[in-house]
């Protein structure tokens, strides 16, 4: 199901259709009353699967929202303007966009599009906190040229990556324990970048998001593992992940190793410090008393402790975050750490790595295999990989098409 709401985005939302229509997905588009100020139904209806829904009422059946919401194998709200995402946030249905969002167990993909300071009002960022905290997918807005001529963060995701991110959702398995590929299986997957402190103000850090982690915890339990979080990252999780929350190398160091031993898998995406001040100072360090001298030493290297203690049919994944020589870097780390399979980024390009929302990675085998992937997003970029640690595993015998 296509839901629509009342911004300007809805012309994107055409688009959107096409493009489902097109990958051979049925559509059923439902579109507000406000989303018909800016376009109309009888273009939805000559494009998709079915006559576009207006209402609750004065149609062929006398519940709608709850034959749509029982049918379909996906909710996508595009555009998700602020007062779609606030009403469902809390429960609202006074339409038959709204209705059928609450009448659904199907998974939602919500993609948001208003002007920069909506977007950014601490009322918009709660809704979306709390509908994420319930299982909801948010594809968040780009940066680019707004209504009226206004230039800032809003502007809804491209109808391309709407299509992509929920055909990646259409084809993911259902999210209970035992329907995946890796159904049955332990998973232990670390993210964000540690902070080793200096003071009781600073720290020593790096710019890792926690952003990969995390599609890789969530990817793991849509199909079928029990995932352990461990991150430095206050990204939400998941339903049914759990999270332990760590912040320096030595506290991800202790929890990796408390719970690795009877994991099938574990995931070594966090970005670990390489060093720490080997001194913290118990009060703030203050300008008046000149340049510190602070001395660094190093932390503990836990994916090399990871590989040493390996069990037999563990498989034990690390990334690489480097800005040269990637592929000479990434297999000296594979061969060093005894790791089943290396994930190496280039973090200095702009479209990859820290920070942002998509991917570029080159991923080694202890057998000589090397496969670069092209451009894709991180939440894409982790089926990709549950699939890889599938194969391994040996749970599945050949990877999908």
């Amino acid at each position: 199901m296509l839901g629509v709401a009342g911004g300007i985005a809805a012309y994107k939302a055409v688009e959107v259709c096409r493009r489902l229509v097109d990958a051979d997905v049925y559509v059923i588009p439902v579109l507000t009353e406000d989303a018909q100020r800016f376009v109309g139904a009888l273009t939805f209806s000559a494009l998709a699967s079915e006559p576009a829904r207006t209402t609750l009422f004065d149609g062929p059946e006398p519940i709608p929202h709850t034959r749509l919401g029982q049918q379909a194998d996906l909710v996508i709200v595009a555009p998700a303007t602020a007062k779609l995402i606030g009403k469902y946030a809390a429960g609202i249905s006074d339409d038959l966009l709204t209705a059928t969002l609450l009448a659904t167990r199907a998974p939602v993909l919500v993609c948001p599009a208003m002007h920069t300071e909506m977007w950014e009002h601490a009322a918009v960022q709660d809704n979306l906190a709390t509908l994420v905290r319930r299982g909801v997918f948010v594809l968040e807005p780009e940066a680019g040229r707004l209504a009226g001529g206004d230039v800032g963060r809003g502007r809804l995701a491209d109808p391309q990556r709407i299509v992509s991110r929920a055909l990646e959702l259409l084809a993911a398995p259902e999210r209970s324990p035992g329907a995946g590929v890796l159904a049955g299986r332990h998973l232990l997957v670390t993210a964000g970048g540690t902070r080793e402190p200096i003071d009781p103000v600073r720290f020593v850090g790096n710019r890792s998001s926690g952003k990969m982690g995390h599609a890789i915890a969530d990817a793991a339990q849509r199909a079928g593992a029990q995932v352990v979080l461990v991150t430095t990252s206050a990204l939400p999780a998941a339903p049914g992940v759990e999270v332990v929350p760590v912040e320096t190398a030595q506290q991800m160091r202790d929890a990796v190793l408390e719970r690795s031993d009877p994991t099938d898998a574990v995931i070594m995406a966090a970005a670990v410090a390489d060093f720490r001040p080997k001194a913290i100072a118990s009060e703030k360090i203050k300008k008046r008393d000149g340049v510190p001298e602070i001395v660094l030493e190093p932390t503990a290297d836990i994916l090399a402790e990871l590989g040493a203690r390996k069990r037999p049919g563990q498989v034990i994944v690390g990334f690489a975050a480097e800005t040269e020589r990637l592929h000479e870097h990434a297999a000296a780390k594979l061969a060093a750490k005894h790791v089943d399979l290396m994930v190496a980024n280039d973090v200095s390009a702009d479209d990859a790595g820290f920070g942002v929302d998509s991917n570029r990675v080159l991923v080694l085998d202890p057998h000589g295999g090397a496969e670069a992937l092209p451009l894709m997003t991180k939440a894409a970029l982790a089926g990709w990989l549950v699939e890889r640690i599938a194969l391994t595993l040996g749970t599945i015998d050949h990877p999908s098409a």
